[in-house]
C-alpha cells in the first residue's frame, strides 16, 4: 500500500522507561479522523480525509492509488477537481484553431454546455452526465440537430484533452451507452435555373455578378465578398480562390478560405464575360483589412465587389437589405411585414449558389472528387453525403452496357 494513515484523534508521546503510550490529540472526536497520505509522482505529497469508523476505506483508497500508478493511470486527486468550465476556458487559449472559430466554440460551450455541466469537476464525469447534456440538447427548439451535434463535439474535445493531460481515465463520451445528439439529415433541394435568374435579377446591378460568381464557380460568400482582381486568370480559365471576408467581433478581416484550402476553380466563358462586364462597371476598389485577426498585419487586395460607399460587403448587411428583399421577389420567401423584417430564410442563403453549382455538376457526369475540389470540401466524403441523392441514376447506364455486350434478342446471356 502507497503512503501511510494518520490517526487524527490520537498522538504517541514517550515515556521517560523510553515507551510510547497513544494519547488523545486535542482534535479527538472533532473533524475527519483519518488522514491517508502518500507522495504522488511528482515528488509532491498528497492526502484525502476519511470520518470515523472508515479506516477501511482509506485504506482501499491507498491501494487503488498505488495500483493506478503501478498501471500508468494515475491522476492528481487535486488537479482532476477542476471545473470542465475552467478547464475548458484554458483548453480553448490554447487552442490552435483560429479565432473566429475559437469564438464560436467559447460561444457554443458558453450557452449551451456550461449551464448543464460547467461546474461539475473533472474527475466527476459519467457517461449518465454526458447523455443527459444529450438530452437537454436535443429538447431544445431552438437548438438544431446539426447545432447540437457540434456542442457535442465541443464538449468531447475539452474532455478528451482533459484525458491527454492526466486529469481524466477515459472520456465518457466513448462510452457504448452515450450517443451525439440526433441529426435529422434535410436533402439538398438545389434550385432550378430559372430560380437563380429571378434572384439575380432582383438584385441591384452591382450586386448580380455575385450570384454567377457563386452560382457558376461555387465560392462561399465569404469567398466571394473577398474575390479580388489578382484572383482572375482569363486566358487560363480559372479562378484562384485564396481569401475571404470574415467578421470577428464585428470587424472585418481577410482570412484564407475555410479549411485553409486555397484553390483553383474553372472560370467558365460565361462567368468571366460577365465579371469582365462588372469591373467595367464597377471598378475593383483597394480594400485593406488585417490579415486574420483584427489585431493582425494589414493586407491590401482589390476587390471585385464593393457596397455604394466603395467599401467591404458586409454580409449581416447585405443579407438583410439585398438578398432577402431579392428572394422576395423571386418568391422564395413572402413580402416583409409591417415591421419591415422578412422571415428567416437559412435554407435559400447565398449558400444555395453552391447547391445550384454542385447540382449542375453532377448532372453533367462530373465525379465527385472534382466537384469536392471545386468547391474546397476537406474530404470528397463529405460531397458524397450531401449530394449523392443528385447523380444521375446508373441503372440505365447498366442496361445500355450490358445490352452492349450481348446485342442479340435471344435473351440468352
Amino acid at each position: 500500500m502507497a503512503g501511510h494513515i494518520q490517526d487524527r484523534w490520537y498522538k504517541t508521546e514517550a515515556t521517560a522507561d523510553g515507551k510510547t503510550v497513544k494519547l488523545k490529540s486535542n482534535r479527538h472526536g472533532t473533524g475527519l479522523r483519518y488522514r491517508a497520505r502518500y507522495i504522488g509522482p511528482d515528488g509532491t505529497e498528497k492526502s484525502k480525509s476519511f470520518p470515523d469508523r472508515q479506516k477501511r476505506l482509506a485504506e482501499n483508497w491507498l491501494m487503488e492509488i498505488a495500483s493506478d500508478m503501478s498501471r500508468g493511470q494515475y491522476i492528481d486527486p487535486r488537479a482532476a477537481r477542476v471545473t470542465f468550465k475552467d478547464y475548458a476556458g484554458k483548453w480553448l487559449k490554447a487552442s490552435s484553431a483560429d479565432l473566429s472559430s475559437q469564438i464560436v466554440i467559447e460561444q457554443r460551450l458558453r450557452l449551451h454546455a456550461f449551464p448543464v455541466v460547467g461546474t461539475r469537476p473533472l474527475d466527476s464525469f459519467r457517461p449518465e452526465h454526458i447523455r443527459e447534456l444529450v438530452g437537454v440538447l436535443e429538447i431544445n427548439p431552438a437548438v438544431s440537430g446539426a447545432y447540437a451535434r457540434n456542442i457535442y463535439g465541443d464538449v468531447r474535445a475539452v474532455l478528451s484533452a482533459a484525458v491527454d493531460d492526466g486529469l481524466l481515465p477515459r472520456n465518457p463520451c466513448s462510452a457504448k451507452s452515450v450517443r451525439p445528439p440526433t441529426v435529422e439529415r434535410r436533402r439538398v433541394m438545389p434550385w432550378l435555373p430559372t430560380q437563380v435568374h429571378a434572384v439575380r435579377a432582383a438584385l441591384p446591378e452591382r450586386y448580380r455578378t455575385m450570384v454567377d460568381t457563386g452560382a457558376g464557380c461555387g465560392l462561399r460568400q465569404g469567398e466571394i465578398v473577398g474575390l479580388a482582381e489578382d484572383a482572375l486568370d482569363f486566358e487560363g480559365g480559372v479562378l484562384h480562390v485564396v481569401r475571404q471576408v470574415k467578421l470577428i467581433r464585428g470587424k472585418a478581416v481577410f482570412a484564407p478560405p475555410k479549411c485553409n484550402k486555397e484553390r483553383d476553380v474553372p472560370l467558365p466563358s460565361s462567368v468571366a464575360e460577365t465579371l469582365r462586364a462588372h469591373m467595367d462597371t464597377c471598378k475593383p476598389v483597394e480594400i485593406t483589412l488585417p490579415w486574420r485577426k483584427p489585431d493582425g498585419p494589414k493586407v491590401s487586395a482589390r476587390l471585385l465587389f464593393t457596397n455604394t460607399a466603395n467599401g467591404v460587403v458586409w454580409r449581416s448587411n447585405f443579407n438583410i437589405q439585398e438578398w432577402k428583399p431579392a428572394l422576395s421577389v423571386a418568391g422564395f420567401i413572402p413580402a416583409a411585414g409591417e415591421d419591415g423584417k422578412y422571415e428567416s430564410a437559412r435554407e435559400h442563403g447565398m449558400h444555395a449558389l453552391r447547391h445550384f453549382y454542385a447540382s449542375v455538376l453532377l448532372e453533367a457526369g462530373e465525379s465527385i472528387k472534382a466537384v469536392s475540389q471545386y468547391l474546397g470540401h476537406t474530404d470528397p466524403a463529405l460531397t458524397l453525403r450531401v449530394y449523392a441523392h443528385l447523380m444521375p441514376s446508373s441503372q440505365e447506364r447498366t442496361r445500355r452496357a450490358i445490352d452492349a455486350v450481348f446485342p442479340g434478342d435471344s435473351g440468352t446471356l
